[in-house]
C-alpha cells in the first residue's frame, strides 16, 4: 500500500513538473507578432557605441535645446516632487520659465537633488493631498509672489496646470478594493480640475496611463493552447479599443486612471474663472492628457532601470517579454508639446493653417526607435555596470502561483477586517498584514508584465497640421539613449543611484510600476523559506 501511495505521489509531482516546464515554455516565448514588429535585440557593440556616445555629451538632459520655446505663463505642477513631475519643473527651468511662476503641490517636498539647488530653489512648494478637496483649492489659490518681469498694470499670465500625481495600488483587481485607487486617482482629479477652474487656469495636462488600454488575459494554460490569449498587444488611441467591462483591466489602478482621464476630458472648453468684466467673456478650460508607454524611467530615481541597478542580484521571470519603455524626458516633453499645441489653438498665435483642434483628446506616447525585450535592457545593465547588475531567471509559472497565494492571503485578510461581525473583525486584526515589497506580487502585476506590450504613437508624432503633437520633430530620445544615461549617471556616482520615490503613497503613472519592488519581494521569500523561518511569517 505504501509503495502504491509513494508512486501515485511520485506520478502527481512529475504531473505538475511537466506542467509548469510545458507552460514556462509558452510563457517565455517570443512570438512572430511581436518579434515581427522589431526583429533586432540589442548587441554587445550597440550599446557599447551609444554608451561612448552618452559620455561626449555633459548636459544633465537629454533633451537640452529641445524643448518647446518659454511661454511666460504660471504653472501648477502636482506631482511635481516625483520622479516625472520632478522632470517637468526641470524642463520648465530649462527652457527659461521664471521659477517664482512655478508652484510644485505633492504629498511629499521634493528631495532629489537638482530639485534643492539654483533656481529650482525659488520654486513654491505646498504640501497637499490631493484627495482633500479644500486642502487642493487653497494650494491652487494661494497668492503669487511678485516678479520683476511684470509691472503692476500687466494682468497676471494665464495658468497651465500638469497632473502627474497617482496612487499606484496596480496589485489589486477585486472590485470590493476599487475605492482605494479612485480616492486619490479619480477623486482627488476631480479636486485638481476644480481647483484649476477656480483660479482660471487655461490649460490642463493629465498624466493618465497606457495601462488603461492593458486587457487582461489568463495563463493558466491548457496543455493544447499555444500561448495565452491577447498575448501580444499593440496599443494605440484607438478609445474602441479599450477595455469596457472591470474584469478586461489588468487591475483598478487601470480602472480608475479611465475614469479621471474621461473626467478630464469631458471638462475640456468649460468656463474658467471669473467672468471678465471688461469684456463679459469667460475663458474656457483646454484640456489634454497622454498615456505614456511601458515604463517611465530615467535619471532622477525611477522604479525601473535605476532600481534595477542598485541591486547586485535581481530575479526575473520576464526576459523575453517585449515591451515599450517610456524614458522620463520624453514623457515630459509630450506634456510641453501637448501644452504647445493648445496655447496655439487658443491664441492663435503659432497656430498653422487648418492646424486640427485637438484639445479634449488622449494620446499614446513612448520612445523612439525599435521596441526591445527586457532582456535587452537586462543585458546592457549587466555590460555598463561592469556586471554589478546581474540577472537570475526564475519560473513564471511558479511565482504566478506564488501571487495566487499572496493575492488570497490579501483579500482574505481585508474581508475579515471589514467584516460586520466583530469576530471575523476581531480575527481579521490578530492577522498579520502583508508587508514589504511582496505585496506586489499578485496576478495583476502578470497581466501587466507577462504580455507583449507594443505602444504605437504614430499620431502624437504626427505635425501639428496632421492633428499630431509634433511628438517626432520634438526629437524624443531612444530607450537605448535613455539606458545608457542611467547607468553612465549611476556609474559616474560611484554605483549609487539617485534615491527616488518608491510606489507607496503617489508615483507618477509607469506601466512598470513597481516590478523591481516586485522582483525583490520573491527574495525577501527565499531568504525567509531558506532561513527556516514559519510560511504564516514570511507574508508579514
Amino acid at each position: 500500500m505504501a509503495g502504491i501511495w509513494a508512486a501515485s505521489a511520485f506520478v502527481y509531482v512529475a504531473l505538475i513538473a511537466a506542467y509548469i516546464w510545458l507552460n514556462d515554455l509558452k510563457l517565455k516565448r517570443l512570438p512572430p507578432e511581436a518579434s515581427s514588429l522589431s526583429p533586432h535585440r540589442w548587441t554587445r557593440e550597440t550599446v557599447k557605441e551609444e554608451y561612448e556616445k552618452s559620455g561626449l555629451k555633459d548636459e544633465h538632459s537629454l533633451l537640452e535645446g529641445k524643448l518647446p520655446p518659454q511661454t511666460g505663463r504660471r504653472y501648477i505642477v502636482v506631482g511635481g516632487a516625483g520622479f516625472l513631475g520632478g522632470w517637468m519643473v526641470i524642463h520648465l527651468l530649462q527652457r527659461g520659465e521664471d521659477p517664482k511662476r512655478i508652484r510644485v503641490v505633492d504629498i511629499r517636498p521634493p528631495q532629489r537633488q537638482d530639485l534643492l539647488e539654483g533656481p529650482a530653489l525659488e520654486v513654491d512648494f505646498v504640501q497637499v493631498d490631493i484627495s482633500n478637496a479644500q486642502a487642493v483649492e487653497a494650494a491652487f489659490a494661494k497668492p503669487w509672489p511678485s516678479t520683476t518681469s511684470r509691472s503692476e498694470s500687466e494682468p497676471e499670465p494665464e495658468i497651465t496646470v500638469f497632473h502627474t500625481a497617482a496612487t499606484i495600488r496596480f496589485y489589486e483587481r477585486h472590485p470590493d478594493l476599487l475605492p482605494l485607487s479612485e480616492k486619490v486617482n479619480l477623486i482627488g482629479t476631480q479636486n485638481i480640475v476644480n481647483a484649476a477652474k477656480a483660479v482660471g487656469a487655461t490649460i490642463l495636462v493629465y498624466t493618465s496611463s497606457g495601462s488603461v488600454a492593458v486587457k487582461r488575459t489568463r495563463f493558466w494554460l491548457w496543455p493544447w493552447e499555444k500561448e495565452p490569449e491577447r498575448f501580444t498587444q499593440v496599443i494605440n488611441d484607438d478609445e474602441e479599443r479599450l477595455p469596457t467591462r472591470n474584469d478586461q483591466f489588468f487591475s483598478n489602478y487601470a480602472i480608475s486612471k479611465l475614469k479621471a482621464e474621461r473626467f478630464v476630458r469631458a471638462n475640456d472648453r468649460t468656463p474658467t474663472g471669473p467672468v471678465q468684466e471688461e469684456e463679459g467673456e469667460q475663458k474656457v478650460l483646454r484640456v489634454g492628457c497622454l498615456r505614456p508607454g511601458n515604463g517611465i524611467f530615467g535619471p532622477g530615481g525611477d522604479i525601473l532601470v535605476s532600481w534595477l541597478l542598485t541591486k547586485q542580484i535581481n530575479p526575473t521571470w520576464i526576459p523575453t517579454i517585449m515591451q515599450s519603455f517610456s524614458y522620463v524626458e520624453n514623457c515630459s516633453l509630450a506634456h510641453l508639446l501637448y501644452e504647445q499645441r493648445l496655447i496655439e489653438i487658443q491664441s492663435g498665435v503659432g497656430r498653422k493653417p487648418n492646424q486640427p483642434d485637438i484639445g479634449g483628446q488622449a494620446f499614446c506616447v513612448a520612445d523612439s526607435g525599435p521596441t526591445p525585450t527586457y532582456e535587452d535592457v537586462y543585458k546592457a545593465l549587466n555590460l555598463l555596470s561592469e556586471g554589478q547588475s546581474s540577472f537570475v531567471y526564475l519560473s513564471p509559472t511558479l511565482l504566478l502561483g506564488l501571487a495566487h497565494l499572496v493575492e488570497m492571503y490579501y483579500l482574505s485578510r481585508h474581508f475579515l477586517l471589514t467584516s460586520s461581525y466583530p469576530l471575523f473583525s476581531y480575527v481579521g486584526r490578530l492577522i498579520p498584514p502583508v508587508e514589504g515589497e511582496i505585496i506586489f506580487l499578485q496576478p495583476s502585476m502578470f497581466a501587466l508584465t507577462n504580455v507583449h506590450l507594443i505602444f504605437d504613437d504614430s499620431r502624437a508624432r504626427l505635425s501639428p497640421e496632421e492633428g499630431g503633437l509634433g511628438y517626432e520633430e520634438g526629437g524624443a530620445c531612444t530607450t537605448l539613449e535613455g539606458v545608457c544615461k542611467v547607468a553612465r549617471e549611476h556609474m559616474s556616482r560611484g554605483g549609487v543611484t539617485e534615491e527616488g520615490t518608491r510606489v507607496f503613497k503617489y508615483e507618477q503613472p509607469s506601466l512598470a510600476f513597481d516590478l523591481a519592488g516586485a522582483e525583490n519581494g520573491v527574495v525577501e521569500v527565499v531568504k525567509q523559506i531558506s532561513a527556516g523561518i514559519e510560511a504564516a511569517n514570511v507574508l508579514n
